[in-house]
């Protein structure tokens, strides 16, 4: 099954060196065991737009977004054979967090992505 990992936050602080290296040190181990498919790091929010639909009307609103309280900071697609598996590597990937950024919060929420079957 396909996982995708989101990570959000309220913290605007850029992660601490030591966090992007363990940060790569895991991804790079993820990807050679072929379980990391992609994932990516977004840029802050001042530099994307927020596009709606609400009461039949498309409206279109450049970032920053005032009312944004936490925002994705990036996400990562994964292969694994049961949701047990995603859980284990959200876990290390927030530890990294806890051990080399103390006092940074945030969530990663962890979603199976729909198979082209499930949508038809």
């Amino acid at each position: 099954m396909r996982f995708m990992s989101i990570i959000t936050t309220a913290s605007t602080e850029p992660p601490t060196p030591e966090l992007i290296e363990a940060m790569n040190t895991l991804a790079n181990r993820e990807l050679q065991t072929g379980r990391m498919l992609d994932g990516g790091q977004l840029m802050p929010i001042e530099t994307g737009a927020r596009v709606s639909l609400t009461g039949g009307q498309l409206s279109v609103l450049d970032g920053p977004f005032v009312e944004a309280k936490e925002v994705i900071g990036g996400y990562v697609i994964f292969e694994f054979r049961t949701k047990e598996e995603a859980v284990a590597s959200a876990v290390e990937f927030l530890q990294l967090h806890k051990d080399f950024m103390p006092g940074w919060e945030g969530t990663c929420e962890i979603r199976v992505l729909a198979e082209a079957a499930d949508c038809a």
